[in-house]
């Protein structure tokens, strides 16, 4: 009886993290990084002190919630270093990092340094960075890319699209598409 006990335990606290990770991926992707952790532990059917447990600080849990995000974002900028056309490679990044931020407003928050960590702990987000670097570099070279072209465009043109509001989930991604078009459109080169 007493073996089967901790293995008991282990498999409940596996279940409460997996809930509480969810619960942490919906609220986060519904209302940003400024969810109380109550409100995450109330949604996951756990105690603050469970959630607390599992992760003592807001920044640990958004780093846990945030490794698939981290990854994905990563991946559209490796397609994009990939494409032949560098200016299409980059075309694609912005419209694909705008679908992926629309769909998930507390990455959004954590991409843009609410919490740096939760996304450098991937190892992504300055890898992200200096590979969309290197992306628009090779446009530039190009003249494909606006010769005044900076990094921190990038991160300034992430944050304009965080403020994207709809009455709709569908009205929302449109709005993010049209963002993007419009974001292609301004980082064109003459």
């Amino acid at each position: 009886m007493s073996d089967q006990l901790p293995q008991k335990l282990r498999a409940d606290a596996e279940d409460n993290r997996v809930r509480i990770l969810a619960a942490a991926r919906r609220l986060f992707a519904e209302e940003g990084l400024t969810v109380p952790m109550r409100d995450i532990a109330r949604a996951a059917g756990v105690g603050p002190a469970t959630l607390y447990r599992r992760f003592p600080t807001k920044q640990a849990l958004a780093t846990a919630a945030f490794v698939e995000q981290a990854r994905a974002c990563q991946q559209i900028v490796e397609d994009g270093l990939a494409a032949t056309d560098p200016w299409q490679g980059f075309c694609a990044v912005i419209e694909r990092i705008c679908e992926l931020h629309v769909h998930n407003r507390g990455f959004t928050d954590a991409f843009l340094a609410t919490y740096p960590d939760a996304v450098d702990s991937a190892d992504s987000r300055e890898l992200t960075l200096r590979s969309v670097g290197t992306l628009a570099r090779r446009a530039k070279a190009r003249g494909q890319l606006r010769r005044d072209f900076e990094l921190s465009d990038l991160v300034i043109m992430l944050t304009a699209h965080r403020g994207l509001h709809a009455s709709t989930p569908a009205a929302r991604v449109a709005a993010s598409r049209r963002f993007a078009a419009l974001t292609v459109q301004a980082f064109r080169g003459p």
